[in-house]
Parts: C-alpha cells; sequence; structure tokens
C-alpha cells in the first residue's frame, strides 16, 4: 500500500473516531431488567468463557445466552453459566432474545465488526474483547455504526480499568517520573502459542490467531494492551511506526510472526517500543515509563518506582508503602501499593456501571478504535517492511 493509500484509509477511520468521540452524549439505558443487566456472550472460547466465570461472581450480571459454532466450547461456556444460559450456533438468533440487555463479544479478532454492527442494531450494549477491530474498513465500518448508536460500547482492554494502572497514569501527569523520554513494553512467552486439536479438520477454527486472514498475531493479542496504555498515558496517538518481526522460531505453518519488535514515534517526541517473543519468557510482561525524574515499571498486578540519581538515604513511607523502608542503592523499586481488583473483573463492572449509571466507559469506542488503528499500523510497517504515518490532517 502506498502512503497515500494509507493516508487516505486511516484518514476515514480517524474521521469517524472523530464522529464517534460524541456518541455518548446521547446515550439512552431504557429498557434493563429491573437493576440487574442481563449478558449474551458470543464467542465462549477461553477469553469468552473464561470471562463468563468472572461475571458469575459480579452482582447484577446475569449470562442467561451463549454462542459459539464449535459445540465443546459452547457446552463448556453454558456449564460456566452454571447450566443456565440458552445456547446458539448463531449469533443472530441469540441476538433475537429480548430479554439481553448487552453482549460480550469475543470471537475471532475478523468478525469483530461485522458482529459488532449487528449487536448495534440489535440495539444491546456491547462490550468488544480487544482488539476492537481488524484493518481500516472494520474500523471505520463499526465506528461509524457507533455514531449511529445511543448504547455504551466498552472495549475490552481491561488494564484501562486497572485502578492501579490509573493511580500510575495520575501519578506520571503530577510529574512523578518528570518528563517522559521513552516507554519500553513487552509481552514474551515461551511456547508455541497454538490450542490442543480435538479433530485436525478444526486447525484454523481453534488456532486462528495463526492465520493472517482472521488474527493479528501477536501485536492484536498481546501489544494492544500495552499500546492502549501507551496512548492513555501520553494522551497522544503516534506519528509514525515502524517494526520488524518473523516467523523463525516455531517452523509450523503459522502465518502470523512469533516475535515481533516495533517502535511508534510520538508526537511529543517519545519513543515507545513494543516486543513480543513467544520463544523466551524473561521478565514475562513489562511496562517501564522512563523519565528524567524516574521510572516506573508496572507488571500484571504491581508496579515499582525507580527514582533518578544518587539516592543514598532510606526512603519512607513513599506513595502509601507504610512501614517500608527501601534503599535506592539496594537496586530495588519502591513499591506503589494500591488496592485493586483483578483487572478483568474490574472492566467488567466498570461496564456493569456504565450502562446502569449511563456513563461513558474509559476505554470506550474512542480509546479502542485509536489503539485499532495503531495496531494495523504496525502489522502494516512489518508485513509491508516500510514506515508507516498516521494521518495528522485528522483530529481525533
Amino acid at each position: 500500500m502506498k502512503r497515500r493509500e494509507f493516508v487516505l484509509k486511516t484518514g476515514m477511520a480517524t474521521a469517524a473516531i472523530g464522529a464517534a468521540s460524541s456518541v455518548n452524549a446521547a446515550l439512552n439505558c431504557i429498557g434493563l431488567n429491573d437493576t440487574s443487566i442481563n449478558i449474551g456472550v458470543i464467542g465462549t472460547g477461553d477469553r469468552g468463557g473464561g470471562l463468563i466465570s468472572v461475571m458469575n461472581n459480579i452482582p447484577e450480571l446475569n449470562v442467561v445466552a451463549c454462542c459459539d459454532v464449535l459445540p465443546f466450547r459452547l457446552e463448556k461456556g453454558i456449564a460456566n453459566s452454571g447450566g443456565t444460559a440458552k445456547g446458539y450456533k448463531d449469533y443472530r438468533k441469540l441476538l433475537e432474545q429480548k430479554n439481553i440487555d448487552a453482549i460480550l463479544l469475543a470471537t475471532p479478532f475478523n468478525t469483530h465488526s461485522e458482529i459488532g454492527i449487528d449487536i448495534l442494531d440489535a440495539n444491546k450494549h456491547l462490550y468488544a474483547e480487544k482488539t476492537l477491530a481488524k484493518g481500516y474498513k472494520g474500523i471505520t465500518a463499526l465506528l461509524q455504526k457507533a455514531t449511529e448508536s445511543n448504547k455504551i460500547i466498552q472495549t475490552g482492554h481491561q488494564y484501562h480499568s486497572s485502578r492501579l494502572y490509573t493511580h500510575v497514569v495520575d501519578l506520571i501527569r503530577e510529574g512523578k517520573v518528570g518528563k517522559i523520554t521513552a516507554i519500553e513494553c513487552q509481552w514474551n512467552r515461551n511456547g508455541n502459542w497454538r490450542r490442543p486439536l480435538p479433530d485436525p479438520s478444526l486447525e484454523k477454527a481453534i488456532n486462528w490467531r495463526m492465520y493472517r486472514e482472521f488474527s493479528g498475531g501477536l501485536v492484536a493479542e498481546l501489544c494492544s494492551h500495552q499500546i492502549d496504555f501507551t496512548n492513555w498515558v501520553l494522551e497522544a496517538t503516534p506519528d509514525k511506526v515502524m517494526g520488524i518481526g518473523g516467523i523463525d522460531y516455531w517452523k509450523d505453518g503459522r502465518e502470523t510472526f512469533d516475535n515481533v519488535h516495533l517502535i511508534y514515534s510520538y508526537p511529543n517526541g517519545v519513543k515507545a517500543t513494543f516486543t513480543c517473543l513467544t520463544s523466551n519468557s524473561k521478565d514475562d510482561y513489562q511496562i517501564k515509563v522512563m523519565g528524567d525524574k524516574g521510572t516506573i515499571i508496572l507488571d500484571y498486578v504491581k508496579a515499582w518506582f525507580y527514582p533518578e540519581g544518587d539516592y543514598k538515604k532510606e526512603i519512607a513511607e513513599v506513595d502509601g508503602v507504610s512501614g517500608a523502608t527501601v534503599r535506592w542503592d539496594e537496586g530495588k523499586g519502591i513499591p506503589l501499593n494500591v488496592e485493586h481488583a483483578d483487572p478483568s473483573k474490574q472492566a467488567l463492572i466498570d461496564f456493569k456501571d456504565s450502562i446502569l449509571n449511563n456513563t461513558s466507559p474509559v476505554s470506550n469506542i474512542v480509546t479502542g478504535g485509536r489503539t485499532a488503528l495503531c495496531v494495523q499500523m504496525g502489522l502494516d510497517a512489518m508485513y509491508e517492511d516500510k514506515i508507516v504515518y498516521w494521518n495528522k490532517n485528522i483530529k481525533t
């Protein structure tokens, strides 16, 4: 794709984001079943099925219907609901069930846009698992539909709901790390990323993440969370992205890369790097926000502050850490202790609250759309071996 073609396509999508940002002014939550919310789950694989179990422990959320094209996954989803949910093979039939208020969408990436549009057309609230949509056409179509809908739409970047992450973002904006100079992110695993097959004919249905037709690979499935965080903390989207990856370790017929290395350049000069490996798990998941006054490192549920400079004295009661002392010259960061729920559970609680209170989620159609565009830019940069530019002429 030539740069002019890319700018035109991303221009359409970013224009749609700008329009979508005004959607929540007209949100309407009429039609709920008293104060409880009946949920239908479309896609009951590992993620969708797992979130059913989480929702079982959230008051006011009731899983009343499940849908999956694979019978064994549908059966598992129904079982996870306590056996009370109604099962469907065709999601369109599920959307006809009148007592459903909202849908959790956890299907393969390439189906998000089409099914998401059908969900909004059916007048249901939407929790769309990350990444929001695949490709510029799919992103644009879903964002455009959002401008026509008065329903709550939340994107499943669960760390955006984490109270720890929210606290860290607040600290950074208050100057904790000083001027941000770089952000380094990684999500490393050691494994082939495959799911077991009950039948070889189900290879693409189960291992869809391995095939470009259906998947954005590591960028969409893992990096997207950290890209979303970077956009959030910087309050910006990148000017350009470059990257490289390959199928260099798992020679098993997959089409999506088994390692990715991306650099996103932001308008304020910050460069953010994103690395995913499937052949080495050292340090697993990590976000490192680096500034001229210090560094904050985040993992899934914990965070630490590493001040800059020659710190020899003991530091006590820092950021709510009562009774703890840390010596910087021992190479230990200062823990940032915050009471918080599991991020996935918190995200679903936030979705529930947004519906009941008629408020826009923090991880919404706009933030999700911007992250989806960043994901597609990264994929284009790697697959087409070029620098990919954001369309600066369109305000988002």
